[in-house]
């Protein structure tokens, strides 16, 4: 009766243990499965895919490393079962030689897949450095791009607002041109003034008509040697060899009689401001300056 017990124990925990057995050999030979497959599967993108892949596989690699063995079952009664069927020389029956041959084939493969994991892990290594240079060199062109993207768009931006400008310059109408031009003609105009205006001061300051009588100032002398001799100033000088220029270039040349003072008119054709005709030493012109 103890014996027939004991048989039935036996024959439990050998049922418990293939069923463990099974369970990890059906884990192995998924994981088998997924690097068969892991390795015949063709990627679009090989280098964020073989470096995840390399990132998945560390650490289930690093995951294994750490594990501890630890017992298929922590049943008492089966691993006395076991362990009297290991001492027992007549455990020849055909669910023994299943276990010994998928243990035997489990260490195979554990031996395998670690060294498939180690080749793995130097050619993703080899993938990884080469997706780095590709990703530098990436970088200088995308350097470059920006740069040049920035220079174009500069120059559209230059671009732009000529064009701007010009439809605003087109648009105005001949009314507001004409306007315009006669605004610019008065400004000259009034500014042109203001420069003879200074020029006249300027010369009556310093180039003062002569005075015989010494004992009056500039002003007073210049005056009474205007009503005595009737010269005319430098000022006036400059302006009619000016308007004579102006109105008959082809003739532009001024008679000097009594009126011109010879002092001024020495100093205009010395400093190179007015000059004699070549036929009448009596006629003098302005300088053309242009």
């Amino acid at each position: 009766m103890e014996q027939d017990i004991q048989c039935s124990r036996s024959s439990e925990g050998k049922a418990v243990l293939l069923e463990r057995c099974e369970e990890q050999f059906e884990l192995l030979q998924k994981l088998q499965n997924e690097i068969i497959l892991a390795d015949t599967e063709a990627y679009d993108d090989q280098s964020n895919e073989a470096v995840n892949r390399l990132i998945a596989i560390t650490s289930e690699l690093e995951r294994w490393h750490e594990m501890e063995p630890k017992l298929l079952t922590n049943s008492p009664e089966v691993l006395l079962a076991v362990g009297k069927e290991e001492v027992s020389c007549h455990c020849n029956n055909t669910q023994e030689v299943v276990i010994v041959s998928k243990y035997k084939c489990s260490y195979r493969f554990s031996h395998n897949f670690s060294s498939q994991l180690q080749r793995l892990n130097s050619q993703l290594k080899m993938v990884l450095s080469c997706s780095q240079a590709k990703l530098d060199a990436q970088k200088k062109i995308l350097k470059r791009e920006q740069t040049w993207q920035a220079e174009k768009k500069e120059a559209l931006n230059a671009v732009c607002e000529k064009i701007t400008r010009l439809q605003r310059e087109n648009q105005k109408s001949e009314h507001s041109i004409l306007q315009d031009m006669k605004r610019k003609i008065n400004n000259l105009k009034d500014y042109h003034g203001s420069l003879m205006e200074m020029l006249s001061d300027m010369l009556a300051e310093h180039f003062p008509l002569p005075d015989p009588q010494g004992n009056s100032t500039k002003k007073k002398r210049a005056a009474a040697y205007d009503a005595e001799i009737d010269l005319i100033s430098l000022s006036e000088i400059i302006e009619r060899l000016t308007n004579k220029t102006l109105e008959t270039p082809h003739d532009p040349y001024v008679t000097t009689d009594d009126t011109f003072w010879p002092p001024y008119t020495e100093m205009l054709l010395r400093n190179g401001i007015a000059t004699r005709c070549p036929e009448d030493c009596n006629k003098i012109r302005l300088e053309m300056f242009f």
